[in-house]
C-alpha cells in the first residue's frame, strides 16, 4: 500500500476487481454500439414505414431536443445514456460512496480509522478522490472506445467529429460528479451502506424517468430542469463538436455542493455505530 494518500489507494485497491470488470464491460458495450451504428444506418434502424422515432426518444439519445436518435450522434449518444451505461456508473459510485463513511460506521471500523492521526476532512477528501478517479476511468474507457470507432468509420466520422466524442466524455464526467456529491453527502450522514447505494440508484433511476416523462408529456415539460439527464446531453455534444459549458457547470456545481454538504455533515456528526 502506498504511503502517500493511503485511504485513497486502499479504497481503490479493495474494489480493484469490480472496477476492472466495469471498465471491461464499458469498453465492450461502447464497441458494440459503434459496430451497430456502422453496420446499420440509424435512420433505417429506428424508422418503420417511413415514420421517424417519437420525440420522447430524445431522452435515449442524450439530447435536449436538437438531435434525433435516428442519427449517428443520436445513436452514439444513446450508448452514453443507455441503462447499461447508467448502471455501470451507479455501481461504481454507489459502492465507493457507501465505503467512504457509512460502511465503516455500520461495521464499527470507523473508530479504528479515527484513532489514527487522520482528520475527518482528510478521510472525506481521499475517499472522494478515489471515487472521482474511478468515475474518470470509466468515462475515459467509454470515450476512447467511441473515439477509436468513430476514427475507423468514415461514415460516422463525417457526422461526428472526434472533438465531439471527447466533449461527450467531459459531459459524462460532469454527470458522474453530479451523482458523487449527493452520494457522499448521504454516506457522510448515514449509518448503513444500503442507504447510500439506495440513494445513488434512486437519483439515477428517478432522474432518468423524470427527464423521459418531461420530454414525452408536455404538461410536465418544466420538470426536466430537476433531472441531471436534462443537463447531461452527450448527443448534443457529439453533434456540435464541443462541450456544453452551461450544462457542465450545473452538473459540476451540483456535485461540488453535495461534497461541501458532506464535509459539513461529517464534521458535526457522531461516528459511533
Amino acid at each position: 500500500m502506498r504511503r502517500r494518500w493511503p485511504l485513497l489507494w486502499l479504497a481503490l485497491y479493495r474494489r480493484r476487481r469490480m472496477l476492472a470488470a466495469l471498465i471491461i464491460g464499458m469498453v465492450v458495450f461502447e464497441a458494440l454500439i459503434v459496430v451497430v451504428a456502422n453496420a446499420v444506418p440509424p435512420g433505417q434502424l429506428f424508422s418503420a414505414g417511413g415514420k421517424g422515432p417519437p420525440s420522447a426518444y430524445r431522452a435515449f439519445s442524450g439530447s435536449s431536443g436538437d438531435v434525433s436518435i435516428a442519427s449517428y450522434p443520436g445513436l452514439l449518444g444513446a450508448g452514453l445514456t443507455h441503462p447499461f451505461w447508467i448502471a455501470m456508473q451507479l455501481t461504481a459510485i454507489g459502492s465507493l460512496a457507501a465505503a467512504a463513511v457509512a460502511a465503516d460506521v455500520e461495521s464499527g471500523t470507523v473508530e479504528l480509522v479515527m484513532v489514527r492521526p487522520v482528520s475527518r476532512t482528510r478521510l472525506l477528501a481521499e475517499r472522494t478522490a478515489a471515487l472521482v478517479l474511478a468515475a474518470l476511468a470509466l468515462n475515459v474507457a467509454a470515450t476512447l472506445t467511441v473515439a477509436v470507432g468513430v476514427a475507423l468509420s468514415p461514415d460516422i466520422h463525417r457526422a461526428v467529429p472526434i472533438g465531439g466524442v471527447f466533449a461527450a466524455g467531459v459531459m459524462g464526467l460532469g454527470f458522474a460528479l453530479c451523482l458523487i456529491g449527493p452520494a457522499m453527502a448521504v454516506s457522510a450522514g448515514g449509518r448503513r451502506r444500503a442507504q447510500v447505494v439506495g440513494a445513488t440508484i434512486a437519483i439515477g433511476a428517478v432522474g432518468f424517468a423524470v427527464n423521459f416523462i418531461a420530454l414525452a408529456w408536455s404538461p410536465a415539460a418544466s420538470l426536466r430542469f430537476l433531472s441531471p439527464f436534462h443537463y447531461y446531453a452527450p448527443g448534443d455534444a457529439l453533434a456540435g463538436g464541443g462541450v456544453l459549458w452551461p450544462q457542465l457547470g450545473i452538473l459540476v456545481g451540483a456535485g461540488l455542493l453535495g461534497i461541501l454538504l458532506a464535509h459539513g455533515v461529517l464534521r458535526h456528526r457522531d461516528l459511533a455505530p
